[in-house]
């Protein structure tokens, strides 16, 4: 078989670890680009060879041959430029969230059903090392009954509030979890068969400003708590504008371990567990005691290779995951139904904290 023909639009972003995951899997190239920006579309591929360059997307689905398109512009146009291409039957890779409304979600459902084909949204952090190990050993059954978790994505980029100003209005100044894949995300993974079935939502209210010195619509701060399907308790939080390093931070709980995780900034990542009859009485162990029985295969073909990439190596591993899957014909690693039970929870979270954190369900897109 051919090597994929893929797109991506929004290609002035990062498009260095998708072309590392290509050169890799060797089953896909890069064969067009688009970006509104043609001088800094023409600055990412500076160094890359036999790409069509495009400036209007609808353009590129029509002339490009394409077999996948990726997806990396704002958030509030992933749905429809998602929905042009898997009406041409382009699969889809889209950078997160899936969608910012409900009703997109709706749209972006029936257009996977009526597509041959496949949408996929790239949680990445779904894919960094340590929450991989953790998933194989939650399904190994070492931490037994896993009964909670939490999740903090902690990063103060208020200086892309002008690099990037739609950013204001759908991550700062919507109320609510706007961004809460990256936390809710590697969760789902270690909660396999369950979905978040109500939330409920509350605020800091704003304390923080912009770095001109302008208030902020919002909070700095939102805690969103899930009640799953299955009666697991999950706690989320946001912070996108309080002056502090980065932190990505998780807890799992289950009845016989426990997982503390952070992944700060500067690249540093502190990971451990504790196992009941296995650790030191209040004592924990380093999760990298345990890589080597529990690093998935995915990790162990082209973690090596991928590491010095973005997000912890997750950026490679994930798209040579998708590009093998369409490759192969199989079905995606992350669905349309998967995307939409990460990115739904937050949606409703923006209507539970205008109503004082009322609880609220949130709907199975499975059942529409």
């Amino acid at each position: 078989m051919d090597k994929l023909k893929v797109g991506i639009v929004g290609a002035a972003g990062r498009p260095s670890a998708f072309l590392a995951a290509f050169k890799e899997s060797g089953k896909a190239a890069l064969t067009a680009a688009c970006d509104l920006n043609q001088e800094a579309l023409d600055k990412a591929l500076s160094d890359v060879e036999g790409v069509k360059r495009y400036t209007d997307y609808m353009e590129m689905l029509e002339k490009g041959d394409l077999d996948v398109v990726i997806i990396g512009t704002p958030m509030h146009l992933h749905v429809s430029q998602s929905i042009d291409a898997l009406k041409k039957n382009i699969n889809v890779f889209s950078e997160v969230t899936a969608a910012i409304s409900i009703e997109e979600c709706k749209m972006l459902l029936e257009a996977c059903k009526l597509s041959r084909a496949q949408y996929m949204m790239g949680e990445n952090c779904n894919y960094m090392k340590p929450y991989m190990i953790i998933q194989e050993m939650v399904r190994a059954g070492v931490f037994g009954d896993v009964f909670y978790a939490e999740g903090e994505y902690l990063h103060d980029i208020r200086e892309l509030l002008y690099k990037t100003p739609w950013r204001r209005k759908y991550q700062f100044e919507t109320r609510g979890i706007t961004y809460g894949t990256h936390s809710l995300g590697p969760i789902l993974s270690w909660m396999e068969g369950d979905r978040v079935e109500s939330v409920c939502c509350v605020g800091t209210g704003r304390h923080n400003l912009d770095l001109k010195g302008a208030p902020i619509d919002g909070d700095d701060s939102a805690v969103m708590i899930c009640k799953t399907a299955k009666g697991r308790l999950i706690k989320i939080r946001t912070d996108l504008s309080s002056p502090r390093p980065y932190s990505l931070n998780y807890v799992l709980q289950g009845t016989n371990a426990a997982y503390e995780g952070s992944f700060q900034g500067g690249g540093c990542s502190r990971d451990h567990v504790w196992i009941n009859g296995k650790s030191a009485e209040n004592q924990w162990d380093k999760l990298d005691n345990y890589e080597k029985k529990y690093l998935p295969r995915l990790w162990q073909d082209f973690g090596s290779k991928a590491e010095a990439s973005g997000h912890g190596g997750s950026d490679v591993v994930i798209m040579t995951d998708f590009i093998d899957s369409i490759y192969e014909g199989r079905k995606v690693p992350i669905d349309i139904y998967d995307s939409l039970d990460m990115t739904l929870p937050g949606l409703v979270s923006q209507e539970s904290i205008l109503l004082e954190g009322r609880w609220l369900s949130v709907p199975d897109p499975r059942k529409w």
